[in-house]
Parts: structure tokens; sequence; C-alpha cells
């Protein structure tokens, strides 16, 4: 078991049974979330800007959406998300860098722990290899009987099963 090292990573004694977020960030963020009774569920959300809009509205509409999220699951006791390091262009990174910007400030604004998990961490739990394509991640999730839409559910649910491994024990 991980030993924690920030204020802001969950307890790992003290998570069993609660509410967990799984996030996937992007445009198109990917999402799961583990109840206190032990069902998941999971989706993707999309936050693309229309025509008509400045950018800024996909993060107020991300920000609400945390938040109407937070309201209807009851108390979230954890957030988890993908640490990406490396995009594969700059408007990629930009998209990535500001909804994290958000998330941390929702989390931190509500107390909430929060924690990336390094993409090779997640593909290395999920699929064994910490290089899977995205295919071979939604393989493995739809193996563990789950029905992810697209690669950004996929690992989303990824990273809540680690998670649940991790710090959240069995449910």
């Amino acid at each position: 078991m991980n030993t924690p090292q920030s204020s802001r990573t969950p307890a790992a004694t003290s998570l069993c049974g609660l509410t967990f977020l799984a996030l996937d960030l992007g445009s198109s963020t990917g999402w799961a979330l583990r109840g206190p009774n032990g069902a998941i569920t999971s989706g993707v959300q999309q936050f693309r800007p229309n025509r008509f809009e400045g950018g800024g509205m996909a993060f107020l509409r991300f920000n609400h959406w945390l938040s109407e999220l937070a309201e209807s699951s009851g108390p979230i006791a954890a957030v988890f998300f993908e640490e990406v390091r490396a995009h594969a262009g700059t408007l990629a990174a930009h998209v990535y860098g500001g909804f994290l910007a958000h998330l941390e400030a929702w989390a931190e604004f509500r107390d909430v722990p929060y924690q990336g998990v390094p993409v090779g961490t997640i593909k290395r739990f999920i699929a064994g290899k910490g290089n899977a394509d995205k295919q071979t991640v939604i393989t493995a999730v739809k193996a563990r009987g789950f029905a992810p839409a697209d690669d950004n559910e996929a690992d989303a649910i990824s990273i809540l099963l680690w998670a649940i491994e991790n710090y959240g024990g069995a449910s």
C-alpha cells in the first residue's frame, strides 16, 4: 500500500466505503464514481465550448458539473485523476492544464483530497503494460465487466479501480 506524502493525498486507511471520483481530464472528460454502497457509475462529459462562447466557458461548466456531481452523489471523499506529463500538442497541454487547475481549486475549496495517477501506472494496473494502447485498455476494462463508451471512460474506470485497490479496500 502506498504511503501518502501530501496533505491533499487521500489517507490509505480512512477511505474504505466512501465516495471516490476518478477523472480523465479533457474536453471530453471520462469519469467514474464509486458511491458509499460500492456501486460504480461512469460516463463521458463534454466540455467543448460552442462557437459563440469564449474558451473559459468550458471550465465554468466543468466546475458546475463537479459541484452537481458532488451534490447528487453525496460527499466525495477523494478525487483521482490521470496525471499526464507529455501531450500530443500545445493545445492539448493548455486544455489539460486548465481542467487540472479548476479541479484542484474546486477540491481545495471543499477540502477534498486529490491525487494524480501517472498514465503508465494506470495502464500497467489495468492492462499489464505501462505502454498499452487505447484499445488494449478498453478491452481490459470490458473484461472486468464494464462497457465504456470510449477510451476516456475506460481510463476513468481504470483510475477508479486502481484507487479502490490502493486506498479503498474491497467494496
